[in-house]
């Protein structure tokens, strides 16, 4: 059974519709999938895509090159501007935490707020963990992402409570006005992931951790640390998931074809998708959460 978020973020959204014409269809939020997490439903996205060629500037050896090098991944304002276009997709994810790279979160921010988009797609970046890179580099770049026009700002590999704490600390120093249980009007994402058997032993304290709007499991790197263990590595996930809904935030996975209309009966509130697959596979699980 799917729970609702909020019960005061749903009033919420009926005082608006009622208080003004066509805020019904509007909703009370620019990210209009906030408003979908308030009532319940599960919204839909893909990874931003990497347009660089397989083989630029491999010398035709493959995407690893001569000396093993994979070359960086490649975004533009054009590929921000087609993924804008795409009436299926509540929200872009932007995949930066291997390389953080300033540029690529300029240049798709700009292309999805191009004049041609279909609606306002919520524009999450994953940038490297705190452990990577320190707290003052962690800090500095979620006011950076946040500042070059990211609705939200994806934390990987938290590891206790008192780093989530942390994590949550730049954002309020950062002046953003985070959506979560206790700030139902908010409209800036924090997401936290949780990605290893360490961190998910002290599961209970991260997710109490107040001021953020979506915990989530990072089952790949989870399933590596287990020993490629996906049995285990999915329970892990289905806790995160309980966590989640226990606290009143959002859970968002990745999914595929297979398993998209699942992660909806589960009550996953935001499903992932990549690859050429993506669009079929959201159509497949707008239509198991009654969206089509």
């Amino acid at each position: 059974m799917k729970s609702r978020i909020t019960i005061t973020a749903v009033v919420i959204l009926m005082i608006a519709a009622t208080a003004a014409p066509g805020a019904q269809a509007q909703g009370l939020h620019k990210n209009g999938i906030i408003d979908l997490w308030a009532d319940g439903k599960t919204g839909f996205g893909v990874y931003v895509p990497n347009e660089r060629p397989p083989a630029e500037g491999t010398g035709g050896r493959g995407a690893r090159g001569a000396r093993g090098a994979r070359p960086p991944a490649l975004y533009t304002v054009e590929g921000g501007r087609k993924l804008a276009e795409n009436p299926l997709y509540d929200f872009v994810f932007l995949n930066i935490e291997g390389n953080y790279d300033v540029d690529a979160v300029r240049a798709i921010g700009e292309g999805l707020r191009s004049p041609s988009a279909v609606s306002y797609k919520t524009y999450l970046v994953r940038i490297p963990p705190i452990e990577r890179d320190g707290e003052e580099v962690t800090r500095a770049r979620v006011k950076e992402v946040l500042d070059l026009g990211a609705d939200g700002v994806v934390l990987p590999h938290i590891t206790s409570p008192e780093e989530a704490e942390l994590a949550v600390s730049f954002f309020t120093e950062a002046g953003a006005n985070v959506w979560s249980p206790s700030n139902p009007t908010g409209e800036i994402i924090a997401m936290l992931m949780i990605e290893d058997p360490v961190s998910l032993a002290r599961l209970t304290g991260t997710a109490n951790v107040k001021g953020y709007s979506v915990l989530a499991c990072g089952i790949g790197s989870l399933t590596g640390s287990l020993g490629g263990d996906r049995v285990a590595a999915e329970e892990g996930n289905m806790r995160i998931l309980r966590a989640s809904q226990r606290i009143g935030v959002a859970d968002m996975i990745t999914a595929n074809a297979n398993n998209v209309a699942q992660r909806v009966r589960e009550g996953f509130l935001a499903l992932l998708m990549s690859g050429d697959l993506a669009d079929a596979t959201i159509e497949i699980g707008r239509a198991a959460a009654g969206r089509q």
